[in-house]
């Protein structure tokens, strides 16, 4: 598993924790029962809800805002899908197609977590509005 999709589960799995909670995030009202049959309700410690508004939804934030400017960045940057891109097409014109195909599947795979990443940030914001401001 390469670093950007490690990030993008990572960050996932740190979103399922952050905004699965997040309706009882405070730990001081009792959780109201779930109609959904097979759902959780995960109670965080104000303790925990403090950790994750200093220490965690900051480096998210930052990381998410750092990956999506480096996948959407030009072709001289390294990483980009642009940059992948290039590298196809010198690939296709040095005759390696199937280097050059692998590549265009990487940059396309690249672009493919703009919107989990996105979604990620957006989530760690709605957190911070509705548990970290409120402090």
């Amino acid at each position: 598993m390469n670093r950007t999709s490690r990030i993008v589960v990572g960050g996932a799995m740190a979103g399922s924790v952050l905004f699965g909670g997040a309706a009882v995030a405070t730990a001081q009202e009792e959780p109201a029962p779930s109609s959904e049959p097979g759902s959780v309700t995960i109670t965080l410690s104000p303790e925990q809800v403090t950790f994750l508004c200093d220490r965690r939804l900051p480096k998210i934030e930052r990381r998410t805002s750092w990956l999506v400017e480096r996948i959407q960045a030009d072709e001289n940057t390294r990483g980009s899908a642009a940059w992948l891109r290039a590298r196809a097409a010198t690939e296709r014109e040095a005759g390696r197609e199937e280097t050059a195909q692998l590549l265009e599947e990487r940059a396309d795979r690249r672009e493919g977590f703009v919107d989990d990443l996105n979604k990620i940030n957006t989530w760690a914001v709605d957190f911070r509005t509705e548990h970290c401001e409120s402090k």
